[in-house]
């Protein structure tokens, strides 16, 4: 019986295989990425990992799934900024009311903040 190569390249889909046993294993490797992918990348890899599996795999496999996850984090944080910019203007928070009353200021900034964090959950995140 002929002796099985360690290593084999296949050219049809360009990658390296590395025998195993009696298995050729691909050779695959991350890349490195020093991205942060943060809070909402976190939570949406794991949306993807639960209701959208093929997806995440893909991505996975291809190696685009920390890249992907990073700009996505950095799209809703700029979102993010943008509603909450925008719900201030509109309900008359400003930085008079947070010198004159710094609780009702808090209070209604963190309404503000919980309202624009479920609209990029929304349209962002879970989808």
């Amino acid at each position: 019986m002929d002796k099985l190569k360690k290593h084999i390249y296949d050219e049809s889909n360009g990658l390296h295989y590395t025998l195993v046993g009696d298995y050729y294993i691909p050779d695959l490797k991350l890349p490195e990425e020093k991205r942060h992918i943060g809070h909402y990348g976190r939570l949406h890899r794991d949306y993807l990992k639960q209701e959208q599996p093929a997806r995440y795999s893909s991505l996975l496999l291809i190696g685009e799934l920390w890249t992907y996850l990073a700009d996505l984090n950095e799209q809703v944080e700029e979102r993010l900024d943008l509603i909450i910019e925008q719900m201030k203007a509109a309900e008359g928070v400003t930085e008079e009311l947070k010198a004159q009353n710094q609780l009702e200021w808090v209070g209604r900034m963190n309404n503000i903040h919980n309202r624009a964090e479920e609209i990029i959950k929304s349209e962002l995140i879970y989808i």
